[in-house]
């Protein structure tokens, strides 16, 4: 049977639509984040802590409802949630020692870090015609970085070279946590390493409160308007935490990071039309670069989708030879060998 057009491949479409989703709730939590600082509020891992109560709640009352075995080791998990939960507070605390701009440019530096990873764990391949796509989006958002410079965004931050190291730090940190969930997450299942994530990254949150931000938690006057944004910001993460993995298993990691540049355009809109201020032109023409380089990265030619397939039926056949040659030999049940499927078709599932 011929392989389907080129651009009617299912995944493409749904891994854009998926990205632009979380970029959307990564936006809200910008949102959120900059009013519960204009109100003072000034505690990153407590704003996290709910989200991770939220994951370990949902995910792993599921887990326990459909008595899942857990099919990777507890200290793996509690080492991402480690990962995760200091990226999110590093970057997070950038923002009071470095300009906007320096935190959205060296941002960036995950997807290199991303790309690397991947290639080195994962056994992914990249063609000149990805990493077209990935110089396309980063060009993109560059050119929001000087339509700040060109407008208002000039102050340098109280230390800039304390402040970009931070960012530098949080995007390799963010970079292991999406490898690291990619591979989890084809290996294992959804609800397993979010349910695990949700758990240790609340115990390692809630250490991390007790020692660093009791005294900023005491001294916050929590009215309605402060509750308001802290809840967003939970809920807008759960939901981002919720979709990334779906991502990571069509896309994979470095598709998510590309996704994510878009979050700073979806901000000018959200400005453009909730609070009907102006923007620079040079927005619109970074927010059509950034969409271009994505669907250059999406693209697969007929050749990449024909070899993707071969593997796939290759893979199928081992599978269903093994299962053959395992039920003819007596004495062997169904929790022998074939308990390694899910470690091959981890291996081999990375694109």
């Amino acid at each position: 049977m011929a392989p389907p057009a080129r651009w009617l491949r299912r995944e493409v479409f749904v891994g854009l639509a998926l990205g632009q989703f979380v970029s959307l709730f990564i936006t809200s939590t910008g949102f959120a984040s900059s009013e519960l600082a204009r109100r003072g509020v000034n505690a990153p891992t407590s704003q996290s802590l709910l989200n991770y109560i939220l994951l370990a709640l949902v995910y792993g009352g599921t887990l326990l409802y459909k008595r899942q075995h857990m099919t990777i080791k507890w200290y793996y998990y509690l080492i991402l949630g480690v990962v995760d939960v200091e990226a999110n507070y590093i970057v997070v605390k950038a923002y009071q020692y470095t300009s906007l701009t320096s935190v959205m440019l060296l941002d960036c530096w995950s997807i290199p870090c991303v790309i690397v990873l991947t290639w080195i764990f994962l056994k992914t391949k990249y063609g000149l015609r990805k990493f077209i796509g990935v110089g396309v989006c980063v060009a993109g958002l560059i050119l929001v970085v000087f339509s700040d410079v060109h407008a208002s965004d000039r102050a340098k931050g109280p230390n800039p070279l304390k402040g970009d190291l931070l960012v530098i730090g949080g995007s390799m940190l963010y970079a292991i946590s999406n490898v690291t969930e990619e591979y989890f997450v084809k290996k294992s299942n959804r609800v397993e390493v979010m349910a695990m994530l949700g758990v240790f990254g609340a115990i390692i949150s809630g250490i991390q409160i007790s020692i660093l931000e009791q005294k900023e938690l005491r001294s916050t006057h929590w009215t309605a308007g402060a509750i308001l944004p802290f809840i967003g910001f939970a809920l807008a993460m759960f939901l981002f935490y919720s979709t990334v993995p779906i991502i990571l298993k069509i896309c994979g990691a470095t598709m998510l990071n590309l996704s994510l540049l878009t979050s700073d355009m979806w901000a000018v809109l959200i400005r453009i039309f909730a609070y009907h201020e102006k923007v620079d032109w040079m927005y619109f023409v970074a927010f059509a670069g950034t969409a271009t380089g994505l669907v250059i990265y999406s693209y697969r030619g007929s050749k990449q989708i024909s070899e993707e397939t071969a593997q796939d039926t290759q893979a199928m056949d081992e599978e269903a030879a093994t299962a053959n040659s395992t039920a003819q030999v007596p004495g062997v049940g169904d929790d022998g060998p074939a308990s390694n499927k899910d470690f091959s078709v981890a291996a081999t599932a990375s694109r």
